[in-house]
């Protein structure tokens, strides 16, 4: 195999390679002792507020307002919007369930439509198949570090009157057209689970893009009172002025996410650095027909959180992943589409045929990314890959 590019660091394979491992940059533990010797450890803390502006300046949103998680932010977003009974909320089958969690707990329908094959970003035609009068809102899921086809879906919002709240909990650094995702809709939400490229542990962002929504976001946010105008000296006492709950990153947990922040833009190299390496190994497979790589559209520049394959078949894709772990290699497939899931069939409906959500989450394999990743661990699994797709390959047409 050829070299892998310069990017990536020299030095021998790790003994296991784990699908993740969360960066530690180094300055967390600093932090932390800053955020207990400041006495406040509770939510909108000075760390927590300079997390917020930094956000804010990154990704070009009016307000960012952090969450305990991404799921929170999308609650947030999702109560925010005014989405209720009655109401539907279009978004892809192929998404984590608290994209639709947000609305089922609101009383909406989640109405699950198709993705695009080449990125796996939410399919413009399928929206626009999929309005109804009812339609109160669109989510597009920004899948894998990438963005959806942002300059469709806000068309067909606009045409519809939907909101459009955008799921970009994978997509921090990445842009669409020179944009942050999530911060192209009216709503976004990030996510600083352990399992992104920017890790706190557990928490998340609400990105608030329309000026009009700002001042009931931070009611919201802090329970249905107006405690962040009492803050400011706004007023001479807090209450409860609107419904809302407890939608706040503790300070301690803002610490860990600025240090992660100050190395944001290294964390995204190295991951973009393996992303690369891996697209460059596989072209010969996809050029031979043998596995489909997925192909980032010019208009987006990504963030290198996932690397995906389709194999030829569930067969080929579970063969590779066994096949990896032997090696000591960890690989995991990726979502049960929600259209097809018990909670999916009971609170959603369907748009569509979702042909290929269905196919395609039966092949995909998605490989490691993680910083600390060498270039023999690269080699190391785009090897086995090749191999065991070959294995499949003779099993399947003998001789």
């Amino acid at each position: 195999m050829s070299a892998a590019p310069a990017g990536l660091p020299p030095g021998p394979p790790h003994d296991e390679v784990p699908f993740h491992r969360p960066f530690v940059v180094g300055d967390e533990g600093s932090a932390v002792q800053g955020a207990l010797r400041n006495g406040h450890t509770g939510g909108n803390g000075p760390y927590a507020t300079a997390c917020e502006r930094q956000l804010s300046e990154l990704t070009g949103s009016q307000k960012v307002l952090l969450t305990h998680s991404c799921t929170g932010a999308l609650e947030l977003a999702a109560l925010l919007a005014g989405i209720g009974p009655g109401d539907e909320v279009i978004m892809p089958s192929f998404t984590f369930v608290s994209t639709a969690n947000a609305f089922v707990l609101r009383g909406a329908t989640p109405v699950f439509v198709d993705v695009r094959p080449q990125d796996l970003t939410i399919d413009p035609a399928a929206v626009e198949q999929a309005l109804s009068p009812r339609t109160r809102a669109i989510v597009p899921v920004q899948y894998g570090g990438g963005c959806a086809d942002m300059d469709a879906v806000m068309a067909i919002a606009a045409a519809a009157n939907a909101v459009v709240i955008e799921d970009a909990a994978q997509s921090l650094f990445a842009t669409y057209r020179g944009r942050a995702p999530g911060a192209i809709g009216q709503l976004g939400a990030l996510s600083f689970h352990e399992t992104k490229n920017l890790s706190c542990g557990e928490g998340g962002a609400l990105l608030v893009n329309d000026p009009a929504l700002v001042q009931r976001a931070e009611v919201l946010q802090e329970k249905g009172t107006n405690r962040m105008r009492f803050v400011r000296g706004e007023v001479r006492a807090y209450t409860w002025v609107d419904v809302g709950s407890s939608f706040l990153m503790s300070d301690i947990t803002a610490a860990i996410l600025g240090t992660q922040l100050e190395a944001g833009s290294e964390i995204t190299a190295a991951h973009r650095a393996i992303w690369d390496a891996y697209h460059e190994a596989f072209a010969p497979l996809e050029a031979a027909g043998a596995v489909v790589r997925p192909a980032i559209p010019p208009e987006v520049r990504h963030n290198g959180h996932i690397y995906w394959l389709l194999a030829p078949d569930r067969e080929a894709r579970d063969h590779v992943i066994v096949r990896l772990g032997e090696h000591g290699v960890r690989a995991q497939f990726h979502y049960v589409p929600l259209h097809s899931s018990p909670a999916g069939l009971r609170y959603g409906r369907v748009a569509g045929d979702l042909a290929f959500t269905t196919d395609a989450a039966a092949r995909l394999v998605r490989l490691p990314i993680w910083v600390g990743m060498t270039r023999a661990d690269v080699e190391r699994v785009c090897e086995v890959t090749m191999a065991a797709l070959a294995e499949r390959r003779a099993a399947v047409v003998p001789g």
